[in-house]
C-alpha cells in the first residue's frame, strides 16, 4: 500500500481541499511548514517521511486559469528524485505532448477536462495517468472512458471530490466496482476521504495499490510511524 501526498496549487500556492468546493479553498496552514510555499510544503512532506511520488493539482489550470508550470518546475528541480503526477486539466493530444515535452513529470488526464478519449488513446506509449472524477455518485466526463476499461492505461485513479478533505472514508463500493472493471494489472489508486491506517488497510484488502492523501498528513492522522509501518510491509 503506498501512500502519494497531495498537494493542490491555486494562486501560486499550496491551499486546503475540502468537498471539491474548488472556489472556498484556502492556503494551507499545516505544521509541516512554515508557510503555504509549495518548496516548503513539499519538503515538509519529505521530512514527514521518504515519499516516492507526489500528486499536483494545479487548480488554475483545471478551471482556465494560467498554469502553474514554474511552480511545478521549481518543485521537480528542487526534488529531483520525486516522481510527480501531475493534473492540469489538458484534454488535447497536441498540448499534452507539448507540455511533457518541457516538464519531467506524469501528465494526469483527468476525466473532468476530457470531451472524448482520444487524449488518452494518443499518449498510451508516455505513461499517462487516468483520473476517473466522481461528485457525489456520477461521473465526470464522457462516459466512454468510463465504460472502455480496456483503454484504461496502468495506472487509474478513482477520485472522489466530495470525500476530499473530509472524514467520510474512501468509497469501497464504487472502488470495488472500478477494481472488479478494470483489466488483470490495473493500479487503482484511490483518492478522496482516507483516514488513517485502518482506511489503508481496508483499501488494501480490496485491492487498491495505493492512495492519495492530503488533510490526513496534515493533521497528523496518518504519521511518519504509519508510514514507516507501510514502508516496511512493503519489504517484506
Amino acid at each position: 500500500m503506498d501512500v502519494i501526498p497531495v498537494i493542490d496549487l491555486k494562486h501560486g500556492v499550496v491551499v486546503r481541499a475540502r468537498l471539491g468546493e474548488r472556489a472556498a479553498y484556502q492556503p494551507i496552514e499545516t505544521p509541516l511548514a512554515a508557510s503555504s510555499a509549495p518548496d516548503d510544503v513539499v519538503a515538509g512532506l519529505l521530512r514527514l517521511h521518504a515519499f516516492r511520488r507526489l500528486y499536483v493539482a494545479d487548480l488554475d489550470a483545471i478551471e482556465g486559469r494560467p498554469r502553474n508550470d514554474a511552480v511545478i518546475g521549481r518543485i521537480a528541480a528542487a526534488f529531483p528524485a520525486l516522481e510527480i503526477w501531475v493534473d492540469n486539466g489538458l484534454s488535447t493530444t497536441a498540448d499534452a505532448l507539448g507540455w511533457l515535452g518541457v516538464h519531467p513529470c506524469r501528465l494526469v488526464l483527468g476525466s473532468e477536462s476530457q470531451t472524448d478519449g482520444a487524449t488518452l488513446a494518443a499518449l498510451q506509449d508516455r505513461q499517462p495517468i487516468l483520473s476517473l472524477d466522481f461528485r457525489a455518485d456520477r461521473f465526470l466526463g464522457p462516459a466512454a472512458i468510463l465504460a472502455s476499461s480496456d483503454t484504461w492505461p496502468g495506472d487509474v485513479i478513482v477520485m472522489t471530490l466530495g470525500r476530499v478533505g473530509s472524514s467520510a472514508g474512501p468509497d469501497l463500493d464504487l472502488l470495488g466496482r472500478l477494481r472488479r472493471a478494470a483489466r488483470p494489472g490495473t493500479r487503482l489508486w484511490a483518492a478522496g476521504g482516507v483516514r488513517g491506517a485502518d482506511d489503508l488497510a481496508a483499501l488494501k484488502a480490496a485491492g487498491i495499490s495505493g492512495a492519495l492523501v492530503s488533510t490526513a498528513l496534515h493533521d497528523g492522522r496518518i504519521d511518519a510511524a504509519v508510514l514507516k509501518a507501510l514502508s516496511a510491509r512493503d519489504l517484506d
